[in-house]
C-alpha cells in the first residue's frame, strides 16, 4: 500500500491492495529486516504508540501491549529506550509491533537477522507458534532458517519463481540425497570398493580420505528412491570392515538452492 502499483494487483484476505488498500493493510503485519524503530521511545510508548495508530482502544490497547511484551520477552527492557536496547532486543521490539494487531497474515523479512543462537531459538520458537493460526510469509536468505520454520519454500531469481516445494522437497532435489557416507576401519580398502563397485544397485563410489587402514567414502544410489543402506552395510562388514561413522545424506538445502539459481542465470545470459 506505500506504493501504488504500475500494473496488476493482489488481493490480501478478499480485500484489493488497489481499491481497499486500507483494509488490506489492517490483515497484515510486517517486520522489516533493520528493525525500523523511534530510538528515544520508551518500549511501552513505542508498542503503545503503535497499538493505537493500529486502532486499539482504552483498556483492549493496555492489556494488549502487555501481552505482546510478556510474549516478545521484553518485559526486563520494558521502561529502557530504544535506542539504549541490543540488536536483539530491538529486533523483538520491532516483531512485536508487527503481531500487535494480531494480524492474519505476517511478512517478516529475515527475522533473526544479527540475533544470538539464543535469541534466535526464541525467535523462532514464536513464528512456529504463530503460524498455527496465521499465515506468515518469511523472506531469508538463512537457509537453516527455512528448515527450521517453514512448511513451504519458494525460490525466486530474477523476478521468476524457480523452485515452489517444502524443504525436504527441496532437499530431494539434491545430488547428494540417498548417498550414503561412511568411515571403516579396514585392511581390505581395495576389495571393499571394488565389491561397492560391482553392486548393481550402486551408481558410484567416492572416496573422501584413505589412509592406511581407514576408509572414508560417499556411495550414490543408481536411484534415490530405493535406498542401499543395508547393501553398503553387508558389503562393508562382509569384507571385514568395522564401521565408524555411517549416515545417510538428505541433501541439501543450500547445495540445491545454488543449482537452481546458477542454472537460471546461465539461461539468462543465453
Amino acid at each position: 500500500g506505500f506504493l501504488t502499483p504500475t500494473s496488476g494487483t493482489a488481493v490480501v484476505g478478499g480485500e484489493d491492495i488497489v481499491r481497499s488498500s486500507l483494509a488490506a493493510r489492517k490483515k497484515l503485519g510486517y517486520l522489516p529486516e533493520n528493525a525500523p524503530v523511534y530510538p528515544d521511545m520508551t518500549v511501552t510508548g513505542f508498542l503503545d504508540f503503535v497499538a493505537e495508530i493500529r486502532g486499539l482502544t482504552g483498556a483492549t490497547r493496555k492489556k494488549r501491549v502487555a501481552e505482546i511484551i510478556e510474549q516478545c520477552f521484553l518485559s526486563e527492557v520494558r521502561f529502557q529506550t530504544i535506542n539504549t536496547l541490543s540488536k536483539g532486543f530491538k529486533q523483538r521490539v520491532c516483531f512485536a509491533q508487527s503481531i500487535i494487531h494480531d494480524p492474519e497474515y505476517l511478512i517478516m523479512d529475515e527475522p533473526t537477522d544479527g540475533l544470538d543462537p539464543n535469541q534466535k531459538h526464541e525467535v523462532r520458537a514464536m513464528i512456529r507458534q504463530m503460524a498455527r493460526a496465521k499465515t506468515i510469509i518469511l523472506s531469508t536468505h538463512i537457509l537453516e532458517e527455512v528448515e527450521a520454520v517453514c512448511s513451504r519454500a519458494i525460490i525466486i531469481a530474477h523476478g521468476k519463481i524457480l523452485a515452489d516445494d517444502t524443504p525436504a522437497g527441496l532437499r530431494r532435489r539434491s545430488p547428494l540425497h540417498g548417498s550414503v557416507c561412511f568411515t571403516v576401519e579396514t585392511a581390505q580398502k581395495e576389495l571393499t570398493l571394488q565389491r561397492l563397485q560391482e553392486a548393481s544397485a550402486i551408481k558410484m563410489v567416492q572416496v573422501l580420505n584413505e589412509e592406511e587402514k581407514m576408509l572414508q567414502a560417499r556411495v550414490y544410489p543408481q536411484d534415490a528412491a530405493l535406498p542401499v543402506v543395508d547393501l553398503v552395510a553387508e558389503i562393508i562388514t562382509g569384507t571385514g570392515g568395522k564401521l565408524q561413522s555411517f549416515r545417510v545424506e538428505e541433501g541439501r538445502l543450500d547445495e540445491v538452492f545454488r543449482l537452481i539459481t546458477q542454472e537460471a542465470s546461465g539461461e539468462e545470459r543465453k
